[in-house]
């Protein structure tokens, strides 16, 4: 079993309570492999990672991951490895600079794929390479797409994010066919620049939820807040969950389209297009 997840809001004092609203739907059970996990998340201008490589746990619950974290923005990874040792650098979520991405599935040939995956990507870029994973060379063929168009630095345009995700599966795609395979296989992922989140689903079953309104944030804040409402301004709380493997219908939850990409941000509803 995998998943992927993120979230962002306008809140960061919240944060760390945020996967709560609906911890079941991300739990992530063991199913007899040893899992990993890695959050990454922005805090005081810093990005930041905590990645843990094996952990015996048979089900983990994304949100025992982020309680003592004060963050509006993080992506995070709970997966058995599909290549490489399970090590830090094998570890999700990848990051360069400001951007963060997490990435569900496995490529197909990957293998025989390796050596032309590291081809096109840039010198500079594949330098800052460290594991054996294809997640982290799918985060550096974006990365690439991202610096083709001169928006390497983030944070940029959602527009710009969702059209490196798409040339990224294109090329993917293209590769995996060349080397025998219907395509590159299934594909979720989510990218983070700070101040938006942008997402590729692909068979990956990603689903998203907004947090807001009275309920949803009643389930968020401590029991002594919860006897001072004027402590939180009710109406302002705003938060996005992005996460994959929500293979059903679950309140609250909107399934996206395959294949698709989708962009959020602090305050904007999400944005879905199909492709």
């Amino acid at each position: 079993m995998e998943r992927l997840f993120g979230f962002i809001g306008n809140r960061s004092d919240l944060g760390a309570r945020v996967l709560d609203v609906d911890a079941p739907a991300l739990a992530t059970s063991a199913e007899g492999r040893r899992l990993g996990w890695g959050v990454g998340f922005y805090q005081a201008g810093e990005v930041l990672l905590r990645r843990r490589p094996m952990d015996d746990r048979q089900v983990i619950a994304a949100a025992s991951l982020t309680r003592d974290l004060r963050t509006d923005a993080l992506l995070g990874s709970v997966r058995a490895p599909s290549f490489g040792e399970p090590r830090t650098q094998n570890t999700q979520p990848f990051r360069y600079r400001d951007w963060l991405f997490v990435h569900h599935g496995t490529v197909n040939a990957f293998v025989r794929l390796r050596e032309r995956l590291m081809e096109s990507i840039p010198d500079f870029l594949r330098g800052n390479i460290r594991g054996e994973t294809d997640s982290e060379l799918v985060f550096y063929l974006f990365l690439s797409f991202l610096h083709d168009a001169g928006k390497l630095r983030g944070p940029t345009d959602p527009a710009v994010m969702t059209e490196a995700l798409r040339g990224t599966c294109t090329l993917l795609d293209r590769l995996a066919m060349e080397e025998g395979a219907d395509d590159a296989g299934v594909m979720g992922i989510l990218v983070c620049d700070g101040e938006h989140i942008a997402g590729l689903n692909r068979n990956a079953h990603l689903a998203f939820r907004l947090v807001h309104g009275e309920n949803d944030i009643d389930a968020l804040l401590p029991e002594d807040a919860l006897r001072n409402r004027r402590l939180v301004d009710m109406a302002r709380v705003r938060f996005t969950i992005i996460a994959s493997g929500l293979t059903e219908p679950r309140v609250g939850w909107s399934l996206l389209p395959t294949p698709c990409t989708i962009t959020t941000s602090r305050l904007d509803e999400p944005m879905v297009e199909s492709f």
